[in-house]
């Protein structure tokens, strides 16, 4: 294996090359981006929230940080950094440290998309389709899609930037089409992809073969797999049962097609006794001897980190929903920098990210270690 390009986010964050003529340089590149990775790390969504809490802190950032001017960057010189950030550049030095870091857990990575709404008011729609590792919720990679483009067109060229052996793609209907499904091939990894009506041949099939199931009780054990658990908590008890097989495979033209599935989620609301069921068609490269009905169903699942730990997360706690920042590069660099310090919680083991704000807005010192720069003693 590669030896690791960096070994901590501060080294990825110095390599983003510096936009500034050399007459208007007055910090240090590395410090400014540093403020803001710390400003984010202590819960702040705005560079004008970054900006006052540099300000409310500069007393104690002097003493650890130890500037060679003695004195800190204003709100605007953090805003003019963002606003001019080399993103393609970002990118690819922010993500390829996650990728790095998550390389060695990595099995099922999820394909979503996700606007900055907050921007839209303002200034042209941003709109970002995001690779998120399943466990532990890493974002490896992410691209904005164009005012031309849809994601369709843009999940291409995100999937290039990841080594896929080894991994399995899961995404949902809109991402179910046979080009992306071979790009995964070639790029020797697997995919379980949710299918509706955009493919409605494709559905029918697979729904009329669990209606209608073609194998004897002898045939059964070879053709068809299930399995079912239930889930109770949050007020309701939710059953769910996933059914895969490989009967389809000669009949359908899919590229890689190994097992088709059915998935039914039926949910008890305990107070009062409603119910609601839900059933999903599936399909995926992965044959029954590299992944039974369970897998499958932990695989299906896990696609949804992508909503609940990383996209919920970034407009609930981190504000990105909200926020109205909209000049030159700053809507996509703080979204590069939102999924960094988020990867980075959740590789060190933080469940909860509003506890972690909390927990470093108290401790600066430990702040500045766990980004990778070593502060003054004191």
């Amino acid at each position: 294996m590669a030896p690791l390009q960096y070994s901590t986010i501060l080294e990825a964050l110095k390599d983003i090359p510096d936009p500034r003529k050399a007459r208007g340089k007055r910090h240090p590149w590395e410090l400014i981006l540093l403020l803001v990775a710390l400003g984010i790390l202590h819960g702040e969504e705005t560079p004008y929230g970054i900006g006052m809490w540099v300000k409310s802190n500069t007393e104690r950032l002097l003493e650890l940080l130890r500037p060679v001017r003695g004195y800190l960057p204003s709100y605007s010189t953090l805003r003019r950094a963002l606003e001019n950030m080399d993103i393609e550049k970002a990118k690819a030095n922010l993500q390829g440290f996650l990728a790095d870091s998550a390389l060695s857990t990595l099995k099922g990575i999820a394909v979503d998309g996700k606007s900055v709404r907050g921007v839209h008011k303002f200034g042209e729609k941003v709109h970002l389709l995001s690779l998120v590792g399943h466990e532990p919720a890493v974002v490896l990679a992410q691209v904005e899609v164009g005012e031309k483009e849809n994601e369709i067109s843009a999940a291409p060229a995100l999937l290039a930037t990841v080594d896929l052996k080894g991994k399995v793609v899961t995404g949902d209907a809109l991402l179910t089409q046979r080009t992306l499904c071979a790009q995964i091939l070639e790029q020797g990894g697997d995919y379980l992809l949710v299918v509706k009506e955009n493919q409605p041949k494709l559905k029918e099939a697979i729904a009329y073969l669990f209606d209608n199931p073609p194998w004897t009780e002898q045939e059964k054990a070879q053709e068809y797999q299930r399995f079912s658990y239930t889930d109770k908590g949050h007020g309701r008890i939710e059953t769910r049962t996933l059914e895969a097989s490989i009967a389809l495979n000669d009949y359908l033209d899919w590229p890689g097609l190994q097992q088709v599935m059915k998935r039914r989620s039926r949910r008890v609301i305990t107070k009062t006794g409603e119910i609601t069921e839900t059933v999903s068609y599936g399909i995926t490269s992965l044959s029954p001897q590299k992944a039974d009905a369970y897998t499958l169903e932990r695989l299906w699942r896990g696609h949804w980190t992508i909503e609940n730990r990383v996209h919920y997360v970034r407009d609930v706690s981190m504000g990105e929903d909200a926020g109205r920042s909209h000049c030159g590069n700053i809507p996509v660099a703080l979204a590069l920098f939102r999924n960094v310090i988020l990867s980075l919680l959740r590789l060190a083991g933080w469940q909860s990210i509003p506890n972690a704000f909390r927990h470093y807005r108290a401790r600066l010192r430990e702040s500045l270690l766990f980004l990778g720069f070593t502060p003054a003693p004191t």
